[in-house]
């Protein structure tokens, strides 16, 4: 059911497309039954990558640094 939904909401695919992907995998199941699932767990899976919260480990610091390459003074931005 979770797959249904994800397949859906993830790629540009209809309910019979949904349908027809899982009856290639030996899954039978109606579209009007994925559209159903789609209607009643879709809001929640949607929600679910924006309700994510910053972690203290989130956070990217810049570091600059000059180098020597082939004898050539270079400039070097990495993200740590």
């Amino acid at each position: 059911m979770s797959h249904c939904v994800w397949l859906y909401h993830r790629f540009p695919l209809s309910f019979r497309e949904v349908e027809e992907l899982l009856l290639q995998r030996g899954v039978i199941v109606s579209y009007e039954t994925i559209r159903r699932w789609c209607a009643k767990f879709g809001q929640a899976y949607a929600n679910g990558p924006r309700r994510r919260h910053p972690r203290p480990g989130d956070k990217w610091h810049l570091d600059e640094v000059f180098i020597k390459v082939n004898g050539e003074l270079k400039y070097l931005w990495r993200a740590v």
